[in-house]
């Protein structure tokens, strides 16, 4: 009788184990169907700017590997601030992702009251690249280098003017310190990404800004001129220019960076899925081919990492907004 008894205990252990981990998988191989629809890429600027760029580069092979379009949906204003809202907003469910420029963490907050903070409602999730940025002068200029840019900004006081992809942008913020170094003033005029800051220069409406790489083809036909890189290293596809720190403006060496962002409660499952789905595109040598057709670099920064890189940025940021006394209404 006893041993019946003990049999039989042992054969509902053993089921109830069985039930157990079949729910223990169960429950696994609900979380692993991430994604089963299509992912919703925010992009904080209208088509036809650098981030633009970045995002569609990034979008399709991106799509292909995790088999599930990725809409690409343009929200401009703010300096991505309106994008970054509506993301914190969204279900955090790991279909809604907010690609844009570190600024949106490292120089927003400093800048903007917002119904949103990307530190405190948004998880970062990895960097996906970075670009340089050059400084384009428009056509007729008198002037053919930066040294008479500069000398032509303190022989006509109020009278430079500079185009920017939108107040508070990473264009924004390097034209100011380009001032701030050079100690020379120019007007801000600031426009809704970075397509129409360059349309602007190339039309006569301003006289120079700091471009991601979209300007490339102008350049090459004469329509607007090139006269140096706020960034360590010259530029790949115009070697002859030098960076502004040659050219004697100390401290213009910043690249813009870019990465995504999920709302915060996203589960971890997806962020690390699509972190490690992101360094498998970028690591494609036709993505790598296409970044540097825009002077930008595809490199994968880890969540880690990319969170250090966002607090590095805030010191620098937040210290030249103080310095400029830069105020956005």
């Amino acid at each position: 009788m006893n041993g019946f008894n003990h049999a039989s205990a042992r054969r509902r252990f053993l089921s109830l184990v069985a039930l157990m981990t079949a729910g223990v998988h169960g429950g696994a191989q609900a979380q692993t169907t991430w994604p089963d629809k299509s992912i919703r890429l925010v992009v904080g600027f209208p088509p036809g700017g650098g981030v633009d760029v970045m995002a569609r580069i990034v979008a399709q092979p991106l799509g292909e590997l995790l088999g599930r379009q990725i809409v690409v949906d343009n929200k401009p204003g703010a300096a991505s601030n309106l994008a970054m809202v509506e993301v914190a907003r969204a279900p955090a469910d790991g279909y809604h992702i907010l690609i844009g420029p570190t600024t949106v963490e490292s120089a927003n907050p400093f800048l903007y009251k917002a119904a949103a903070s990307p530190a405190a409602d948004l998880l970062p999730v990895a960097g996906i690249g970075r670009y340089q940025l050059h400084l384009i002068v428009r056509p007729g200029f008198p002037g053919k280098d930066l040294a008479e840019l500069m000398a032509y900004a303190r022989a006509n006081p109020g009278k430079l003017n500079y185009a920017s992809a939108g107040a508070g942008t990473t264009p924004h913020l390097i034209s100011e310190l380009f001032l701030q170094q050079a100690g020379i003033q120019a007007l801000h005029v600031p426009y809704r990404g970075s397509a129409p800051a360059l349309q602007a220069v190339m039309a006569g409406e301003a006289d120079f800004v700091m471009d991601p790489g979209i300007s490339f083809q102008h350049v090459r036909a004469g329509k607007v001129q090139m006269f140096g890189v706020a960034s360590a290293a010259r530029s790949r596809q115009f070697p002859e220019v030098p960076t502004m720190t040659e050219s004697g403006v100390p401290g213009l060496e910043f690249d813009t960076w870019v990465g995504l962002w999920a709302p915060l409660g996203t589960p971890e499952e997806a962020r690390i899925k699509l972190a490690r789905a992101v360094a498998q595109v970028l690591s494609q040598a036709e993505v790598k081919q296409k970044m540097q057709a825009l002077n930008g670099e595809a490199l994968f920064v880890d969540t880690a990492e990319y969170r250090n890189l966002l607090g590095r940025e805030s010191k620098v940021f937040s210290t030249l907004i103080k310095n400029r006394k830069i105020v956005l209404e």
